[in-house]
């Protein structure tokens, strides 16, 4: 996935089919037309030096 960030602006772009089907995945659960929108709030540190992953917790 590619990932741009402008100023208070991220745009994620998938890269291929897998990709464009998790962030649609991701999408569907973030984003509740119906009523609230979720947020996704950081867990832990990322530091590319020391792990590949950054995770994230979903919170209303």
């Amino acid at each position: 996935m590619k990932i741009a960030i402008d100023k208070n602006v991220v745009e994620i772009t998938p890269e291929n089919d897998n990709e464009a089907k998790q962030l649609d995945a991701l999408w569907k659960v973030v984003v509740d037309c119906n009523s609230t929108n979720k947020k996704l709030v950081p867990i832990g540190e990322f530091v590319p030096v020391k792990s590949t992953l950054a995770r994230f917790a979903i919170e209303n």
